[in-house]
C-alpha cells in the first residue's frame, strides 16, 4: 500500500487507498461511480414513472392496513433522512406508527428532533430501549475485535426491533429513510454483511464477557420469517421523489424547529465518534468519500465542492481530546485501553467464523426466485 501511487477517480472522490477493490476506467472513472451510474441511478427518482409508482404503494400501503390501526411502521433515528420519512408519511396520509430503537447514545440534538418531529406529526410512537449493558458488552466486543464493522450491533438492532415491532401491530410496511441519493455507494471492504449472525457471535464469544438474553437478533432466519411468513415488506420512499437532503433539511427546519448535527448519521454519539475519528485513524476509512460520491452521481453536488470538503479532517485533535473520554466512560473502558485497540491490526471478517458462502447462496438463489 505504501508503494501505490495515489489516485482519485475523475468523476467522484472515491481513492485507491482507502478502498483496494476499486478499478479505473480509460476516463479515469471508477467502477464505484460506474456502477452507480449503469445501475443504480435507474432506481432513483424517473420523473412521471417514479410519481406512478409511488401512488402504487401507498395505494398498497393503505389497503392492506384499511382494517388495522396502523398501515405502516417508521423507524426514526432523529436523522434527516428518517425525520423526512415521517413526514412524508404524514403528508400522504399515512397511518404510521414510529419506531426508535435506543441504543444509549442518542445526542442531545437527536433527542429534540425525535421529539418536535412526534409532536408535530401526531404520530404514535415508541421508544424502544437496548438492555445497556448487553448492548454495551457486544459494541466494545466489535470495538476489541479490531473489525471496521463497529455499528453491526446497532444496524443489525434496527432491523430486528424494527420487524418484532412491526410483527406485533400486524403492520405488513416498514418504511425506511434509507435511499439511492445518499447512499448508493458503499465498498465492500468497507461493510460485511449485518444479517451474519455467526459473525456476531463468533466476536462476542471471543471479546464479550456477558449472555445476549435480550439483546434482538435479526438473521436470514428472521429474514425469512418476517418476509415469507408475517408478510413484511420494507419500502425505500426517498427512492420515489426527488430526494434533497437540503431541501428536506430545510423542510425539517421550518416545520419542526429542527437541528443539523453537521453531517449524515451524527445523530448518534458514537456513530459521530466511529465514523468521524476510529475508522479514519485505524482504518483509513472515511465515509464522507461515499457519501460525496454519490451525492455527485446524484447532482446534487460537485466534484470541486465535494473535494473542497475532503480538504479539512474528518476530526481534529480538540474533538478527539474531548469525545474519547466520555466514549471510554460509557463503554467502561481506560483510556489507556482504548487506545491500546486503536493500535492494534486491524482485521476483517475473514478473521472470524462467519457464513459468507452459505448466505451468498441463500441471498443468489432469492434473487433468482423473486427478481
Amino acid at each position: 500500500m505504501k508503494d501505490l501511487e495515489y489516485r482519485v477517480c475523475q468523476r467522484c472522490v472515491m481513492d485507491n487507498i482507502s478502498t483496494p477493490e476499486i478499478s479505473f476506467d480509460e476516463n479515469g472513472y471508477c467502477n464505484f461511480c460506474n456502477d452507480y451510474v449503469e445501475k443504480i441511478s435507474k432506481l432513483t427518482y424517473q420523473g412521471k414513472k417514479s410519481d406512478q409508482k409511488l401512488i402504487t404503494i401507498l395505494n398498497k400501503i393503505k389497503k392492506n392496513g384499511q382494517n388495522n390501526k396502523y398501515d405502516c411502521l417508521i423507524g426514526l433515528s432523529g436523522g434527516i433522512d428518517s425525520c423526512y420519512t415521517a413526514y412524508l408519511a404524514k403528508k400522504y396520509n399515512l397511518r404510521a406508527l414510529l419506531v426508535h430503537m435506543d441504543n444509549g447514545w442518542d445526542t442531545d440534538i437527536s433527542i429534540k428532533n425525535i421529539e418536535n418531529t412526534v409532536k408535530k406529526l401526531g404520530f404514535d410512537y415508541i421508544n424502544y430501549k437496548l438492555d445497556w449493558d448487553e448492548f454495551r458488552d457486544l459494541q466494545l466486543s466489535f470495538l476489541k475485535a479490531s473489525v471496521p464493522e463497529i455499528e453491526t450491533p446497532t444496524d443489525i438492532a434496527i432491523l430486528a426491533v424494527n420487524h418484532m415491532i412491526a410483527s406485533q401491530h400486524n403492520i405488513k410496511y416498514i418504511i425506511s429513510g434509507g435511499n439511492y441519493a445518499t447512499e448508493g455507494i458503499l465498498p465492500k471492504s468497507w461493510h460485511y454483511d449485518v444479517k451474519d449472525y455467526k459473525y456476531i457471535k463468533s466476536i462476542h464469544k471471543q471479546y464479550g464477557t456477558k449472555d445476549l438474553h435480550n439483546f434482538p437478533i435479526f438473521d436470514y432466519k428472521k429474514e425469512i420469517y418476517y418476509k415469507f411468513i408475517k408478510g413484511i415488506r420494507i419500502i425505500y420512499i426517498l427512492n420515489y421523489i426527488k430526494y434533497d437532503p437540503n431541501e428536506a433539511l430545510e423542510t425539517l427546519q421550518k416545520e419542526f424547529d429542527w437541528q443539523y448535527y453537521n453531517w449524515k448519521h451524527y445523530e448518534s454519539l458514537y456513530t459521530q465518534f466511529v465514523q468521524k475519528y476510529i475508522l479514519p485513524a485505524k482504518f483509513n476509512i472515511d465515509y464522507r468519500k461515499t457519501t460525496l460520491s454519490t451525492m455527485i452521481c446524484s447532482g446534487l453536488i460537485t466534484r470541486d465542492e465535494a473535494l473542497e470538503i475532503l480538504q479539512e479532517k474528518p476530526y481534529t485533535q480538540t474533538y478527539v481530546d474531548t469525545i474519547k473520554p466520555i466514549i471510554c466512560e460509557k463503554l467502561e473502558i481506560s483510556i489507556d485501553e482504548f487506545n491500546d485497540i486503536m493500535q492494534a491490526k486491524p482485521k476483517t471478517y475473514k478473521d472470524f467464523k462467519n457464513s459468507k458462502r452459505k448466505l451468498e447462496f441463500i441471498y443468489k438463489i432469492y434473487r433468482k426466485l423473486f427478481n
